[in-house]
């Protein structure tokens, strides 16, 4: 490796372990009894700058994925509290709400110390504690849950208030595309559930500054999903790779964020390390060779 661009500097501010996680794929690629591995060479030509570059990339596709996700978030808080609170605004103290298999007296505990943490330190949950003894209206609470407990809270929504939800945030299926099988799952549980499980993931790598940009996320099933508008081009059967989850808060963001500027800001971050930077591609994060002519990321 060609050591331009301040190596000490970089070593000492961000430490050899973690900078490893990106040379990696730079490792010359050799065959040991049958079997690919990576040398402890690196490929010729490469230069520790490109190393640092690909570390640049993914710290700042961390800041918009991210920003991206919050947006999300507030908005799936939103459309669970409108969906649950049309019914009662206590709804969610109600284990007839849900579904049956939903463990909701270790979910109600979950939530009960959220309104407890933050009443710490908000006047607002101490009004609602005081006054109503303890009783907190979902769009009350809603705002102190996690994206994990919101997310849960969407899986254990019955099936008509999860198409609801999903459909507030733009994700509307064409049932009529779907197999008889596979029409059957996706009306028995949203399959937006299994994708909010992969978004919080996703969210706690950014969170916790993790390696993105190539990572494998939890699976989430594509067959209904192919079927909305911006997301044809998701793998078939299961969805793994950033690729999917990127288009996924992508086409959310439009219904919820119209008129942000977060795709073509994606799509920047992607021209800048993928156009001058020829050993590495995009496919190496799931993008199909063709992901520019896609709709939802044509801009």
């Amino acid at each position: 490796m060609q050591l331009d661009g301040e190596p000490e500097r970089w070593l000492r501010a961000v430490n050899y372990y973690r900078l490893s996680g990106y040379w990696y794929v730079y490792r010359a690629v050799v065959t040991r009894d049958g079997t690919f591995a990576r040398a402890d060479e690196f490929q010729e030509g490469t230069t520790f700058s490109a190393v640092t570059a690909l570390y640049e990339f993914d710290r700042k596709l961390r800041t918009l994925v991210y920003d991206g996700i919050e947006r999300i978030e507030v908005a799936l808080r939103s459309h669970v509290s409108y969906v649950l609170g049309a019914r009662d605004p206590l709804a969610h103290e109600d284990p007839t709400t849900f579904r049956t298999e939903f463990d909701h007296a270790a979910w109600m505990t979950k939530a009960r110390v959220r309104v407890a943490r933050t009443a710490r330190s908000s006047a607002y949950i101490r009004h609602h504690t005081d006054r109503y003894g303890g009783d907190i209206p979902i769009w009350v609470l809603v705002d102190v849950l996690d994206f994990a407990d919101v997310s849960m809270l969407f899986e254990a929504l019955r099936a008509g208030d999860q198409y609801k939800v999903a459909e507030g945030l733009g994700i509307k299926f064409d049932l009529d595309q779907l197999g008889s099988s596979q029409r059957r799952k996706a009306l028995k549980n949203h399959p937006l559930a299994r994708w909010l499980e992969q978004l919080t993931v996703l969210r706690n790598i950014t969170a916790h500054h993790g390696r993105l940009w190539n990572r494998t996320l939890v699976p989430a099933a594509t067959s209904a999903m192919r079927t909305v508008s911006g997301l044809e081009s998701l793998p078939a059967g299961q969805s793994e790779d950033v690729f999917g989850a990127l288009s996924v808060v992508a086409t959310i963001l439009e219904t919820t964020s119209p008129g942000a500027r977060w795709v073509a800001r994606v799509v920047d971050e992607m021209d800048s390390i993928f156009g001058m930077h020829a050993q590495r591609s995009p496919n190496e994060m799931g993008f199909p060779d063709s992901w520019r002519t896609l709709s939802i990321w044509s801009v």
